[in-house]
């Protein structure tokens, strides 16, 4: 991963952005989404809407998955309100944890 993609995933994160569960189509990359844009941290690449709608439909259906992205997406709201460095630190600890995890079932 490149200084400046982490550089950018980490602004969007800063500003609000959301982790998706679903990773990265072309490199199985954790991806960050702000306003509509995912953005792949490991190769940059945006992938087409049709490849994920079909990652959104399986994961729609399996129970695990969907009990991961409801954890993932609160620990994003404490990440969003957090002021603490310390804390925000620990938080993406945790969220670097659940999308790894959510990578693992997936493949």
């Amino acid at each position: 991963m490149s200084d400046a993609l982490r550089k950018k995933a980490v602004e969007m994160l800063l500003k609000g952005a959301t982790l998706l569960a679903e990773p990265c189509p072309y490199c199985s990359g954790v991806r960050v989404l702000k306003d509509g844009n995912a953005l792949c941290v490991s190769c940059g690449r945006e992938p087409d809407k049709e490849k994920m709608e079909q990652a959104k439909k399986k994961d729609d259906s399996d129970p695990l998955l969907q009990t991961l992205q409801k954890k993932l997406d609160k620990l994003t709201e404490e990440l969003d309100a957090e002021k603490d460095y310390q804390k925000q630190q620990q938080i993406l600890q945790s969220i670097n944890a659940l999308v790894e995890t959510i990578q693992k079932i997936k493949k």
